[in-house]
């Protein structure tokens, strides 16, 4: 059976609000696995000083490229991309989050700068707390928009247009990663900024999206039996991935290098390939942009109140992710069960 035909004999459907609508049960698992990694990553100890620290770090980092992976995998089967409705479900909740992220920054910091300029940056570049996977995923919907438009509505050519601009736009991202660093160091900007801007380099994440697109395509190629040697490959790209980040050999940056592309873009596949399907990770994945927008308050709370250091990195990262884990879930049935349909939807939820 092929990964077209596996997945959508395995559509469920779940309750988001007071209506039912369908949904993808596998995609929705990878969602819930990804924003398990994403509570992993922030609940490490700051900053990663110790090899096994880097080792789950790196091991963790497919969580944005999961994300952006599904995003262009259900969109190449629906064929079309929603902007407008896009757009507003991830820009509405990210607001109400903005507005507290602010206020919480604001009262531990006095001497914040609260000019309006400053203020539209942050709100514009996501830059407060984790949010630049907003400004990542909404650049990267945009981005494959403008494909879809301009791979016309001819139906003989148009997926053969795709597969093209597709490819094309992989490997533009990867030159971005590539470059991008390079290119502002030599324009003399601060580290600090290149940093920034590597986070928010659109066309390197583009390429997960492109990926997922493709895979949707070319479903019917990736058959059950190449489970173990996706899997395989992708625990290689892992110890690659590793090296590089521990070794510091050629472009050892944590978000857009090369050797974190192929491990990325192989574990997203890993997972779809092995077509995980629990109710439970499910109910994460469907709820996963609530979590992500609000697990972080639970994660600031604890690094800065709870003095968690004293009992050593793999206490404090074990407690850290127990509890965010344990509280995020519990917001998110809370806002499920007792908000009304609108609200859940304004908070991501």
């Amino acid at each position: 059976m092929t990964l077209a035909a596996s997945a959508q004999a395995d559509i469920v459907h779940a309750r988001t609000d007071a209506r039912a609508t369908s949904r993808d049960a596998v995609i929705d698992t990878m969602r819930g696995v990804a924003i398990l990694m994403v509570i992993g990553i922030h609940s490490l100890p700051q900053p990663l000083d110790l090899a096994w620290t880097k080792a789950i770090d790196a091991a963790l980092r497919p969580c944005v490229p999961i994300f952006l992976f599904a995003s262009g995998y259900l969109t190449a089967r629906a064929g079309r991309v929603p902007l407008f409705k896009r757009l507003k479900a991830a820009v509405i909740p990210y607001t109400i989050a903005f507005v507290a992220a602010y206020l919480y920054m604001a009262l531990h910091n006095p001497a914040m700068d609260h000019r309006v300029t400053t203020t539209l940056a942050r709100f514009a570049l996501a830059y407060v707390f984790v949010y630049y996977y907003v400004f990542v995923y909404v650049g990267c919907t945009v981005v494959l928009w403008l494909i879809y438009a301009a791979a016309g509505t001819d139906r003989q050519n148009t997926e053969q247009r795709m597969t093209i601009l597709l490819a094309l736009a992989i490997g533009f991202g990867l030159v971005a990663g590539s470059y991008l660093d390079p290119l502002l160091f030599h324009l003399g900007f601060a580290e600090s900024f290149v940093d920034e801007a590597r986070m928010r380099d659109i066309p390197f994440w583009f390429s997960f999206m492109a990926v997922g697109a493709l895979t949707a395509t070319f479903a019917g190629m990736a058959a059950r039996s190449m489970r173990a040697i996706v899997v395989g490959a992708m625990l290689f790209a892992y110890l690659l991935y590793l090296s590089v980040r521990l070794s510091g050999i050629g472009d050892a940056a944590v978000y857009d290098s090369t050797a974190f592309f192929l491990y990325a873009a192989l574990f997203s596949l890993a997972l779809l390939v092995l077509q995980p399907s629990a109710a439970w990770l499910a109910g994460l994945g469907s709820g996963s942009y609530f979590i992500y927008l609000w697990h972080i308050f639970m994660v600031m709370l604890l690094r800065d109140h709870a003095g968690l250091r004293q009992f050593g990195p793999a206490v404090s990262f074990a407690i850290t992710f127990g509890l965010t884990a344990l509280v995020s879930i519990a917001a998110l049935g809370a806002v499920r069960q007792f908000s009304s349909a609108r609200v859940a939807r304004w908070l991501g939820a």
